[in-house]
């Protein structure tokens, strides 16, 4: 068990990420809860996006004589939509308080107006007072909007995409830990493109400014072998960082890492968003979600007029005209 930043929640470093939870039945969620009771894994994350994933979950750990650490976030921006949405989590949860409610996915254009009275900010702390939710967190996949938070000191946890690919987030992972901000590791699998998951979790779980780490699961036998690692001395072998320097090398030219140096695209399309739905078609097998949420955006990756102008900014040297081709391949079919 670990604590998690400056709350007072004592927490196992490996958690249960519950989006996938979207693409299962209640009965698999019980047996799910059950084995997570089993292995002590007992923080959980979930979100008010994730469909179904609140209530299922909720259904599962009501009446258990087990205590849970419950996160759960919501992307209302303004106070009345948050209000309401933390109503709805608890009722979901089946729970009267919970520990951390998070604003989700903040982007960086919007994160200061979010403190503006009448926004979502000021809903939190009202919550807060009247004992709904304990703590207060913020995720992002913007390395920038995480720095900003951390320094203005608003939140008690921070949730960002870390990997053995996506490590841009490293230096305001450490920072975090030096202000003591608990530390929350979202996509530790980058979307389902590293296939070795105890790797992938060890290779987070070294660093030893990483609070927990959430992997999506969906399989009862996943919670065994992805809290083994926990079994063992968490410290990387020649040979894993050479397999892990090995990945790095092969995604590295095809991965899209989300730090948004692409945008703004000249024809207004979110090109981060359309790698990501692709990913939860493909990796995910979340199919009728991603082309939802793919189908309601009002510019999509067959927009693109291919002027270049984001490749030119790719710290990656990504190929981003010929994915964007891919996207729409996959997507509108």
């Amino acid at each position: 068990m670990r604590k998690l930043g400056k709350t007072d929640l004592y927490i196992k470093r490996v958690g249960f990420g519950g989006l996938p939870i979207q693409r299962v039945s209640q009965e698999d969620c019980d047996r799910i809860i059950d084995e997570l009771i089993k292995n002590d894994v007992n923080f959980i994350d979930t979100a008010r996006g994730y469909t179904i994933s609140e209530e299922y979950i909720g259904n599962s750990i009501k009446d258990r004589d087990y205590k849970f650490i419950i996160a759960t976030k919501s992307m209302n921006r303004d106070y009345e939509g948050m209000k309401k949405d933390i109503d709805i989590s608890i009722s979901n949860l089946k729970c009267e308080k919970i520990d951390i409610y998070q604003m989700h996915n903040v982007k960086i254009e919007e994160y200061d107006s979010v403190f503006e009275d009448n926004m979502a900010y000021k809903a939190l702390l009202e919550a807060k007072k009247e004992g709904k939710i304990k703590y207060i967190g913020i995720t992002s996949h913007n390395v920038e909007v995480i720095k900003k938070a951390i320094y203005d000191e608003k939140f008690d946890t921070i949730q960002i995409p870390y990997n053995i690919v996506e490590n841009q987030g490293e230096e305001v992972l450490k920072l975090a830990n030096d202000k003591n901000i608990g530390t929350i590791i979202m996509k530790p699998l980058a979307g389902g493109a590293l296939t070795d998951a105890k790797l992938a979790l060890k290779y987070i779980l070294s660093k030893e400014y990483i609070d927990v780490v959430i992997p999506g699961m969906d399989k009862v036998e996943q919670i065994g072998e992805n809290i083994s690692i926990l079994k063992d001395r968490i410290e990387l072998t020649q040979d894993e960082m050479e397999s892990i320097d090995k990945i790095k090398v092969e995604l590295g030219n095809s991965f899209c890492r989300r730090c948004e140096y692409c945008m703004p695209c000249v024809e207004n399309i979110n090109i981060p968003l359309q790698f990501l739905l692709e990913g939860y078609y493909t990796r995910y097998n979340l199919k009728e979600w991603s082309t939802k949420r793919y189908e309601s955006l009002d510019k999509k990756a067959s927009d693109c007029i291919e002027c270049g102008l984001c490749e030119q900014r790719c710290p990656y040297d990504l190929n981003i005209r010929e994915m964007l081709k891919n996207v729409a391949k996959v997507l509108e079919k």
